[in-house]
């Protein structure tokens, strides 16, 4: 499906593509990682977000997803050898479980995705397990006012206090917003933007 997806179209016109990367830039900010920590970035595809933490100066970069087209798309533009590529499945990882912890995981867009409790279980505890202790989680997902369906597939979604719950007390709310994104046609998405650290 996504590698059919991301081969289909150009990345402009694909439906999550963002031009202003400001909400989930305000929240890496905010959790204030140096420029050397290892930040992953969950789903990436062909995402521009990628470029620009390489252009702001960070240096230790995973990209991660399901479609080896989109993250063969994303190393064309951005230069090999610049950001680690893992092709691997979130609800059955292999690679990314023998990843070392990150300081940051930045999921704008994945976790919506996945409807089954099976699923949904496997991701928080792939995430639990390979944030570093005071580590941060960036979790952007469709809210409750969202999308029903996304790509042609059926979508779950979240406020702050649900991902919190699934995080459960091992990670503290820093902050969380709601933001309504534009997509490139011109529909409208309302998201929840949530920045959690593990205690």
């Amino acid at each position: 499906h996504w590698d059919a997806t991301y081969s289909n179209s150009p990345n402009e016109k694909l439906g999550w593509y963002e031009t202003d990367l400001s909400p989930t830039l305000k929240l890496v900010e905010k959790s204030g990682v140096s420029k050397t920590a290892s930040i992953i970035n969950i789903g990436a595809g062909s995402t521009m977000l990628v470029d620009e933490l390489l252009n702001i100066g960070y240096e230790n970069l995973i990209a991660t997803d399901l479609s080896a087209v989109s993250l063969g798309s994303l190393e064309n533009r951005i230069g090999t050898g610049k950001v680690e590529m893992i092709v691997d499945d979130l609800t059955e990882p292999t690679t990314l479980k023998n990843i070392p912890e990150v300081d940051l995981w930045i999921d704008r867009a994945v976790l919506h995705f996945f409807t089954e409790e099976k699923d949904q279980k496997t991701y928080f505890e792939l995430l639990k397990s390979k944030i570093k202790s005071g580590g941060f989680a960036l979790i952007a997902e469709y809210n409750l006012d969202g999308a029903t369906k996304c790509a042609g597939l059926d979508v779950y979604r979240y406020n702050a206090d649900m991902i919190a719950d699934e995080l459960g007390d091992e990670f503290k709310l820093i902050e969380n917003f709601n933001f309504t994104y534009t997509m490139p046609h011109g529909d409208l998405r309302p998201y929840v933007y949530t920045l959690f650290q593990k205690k």
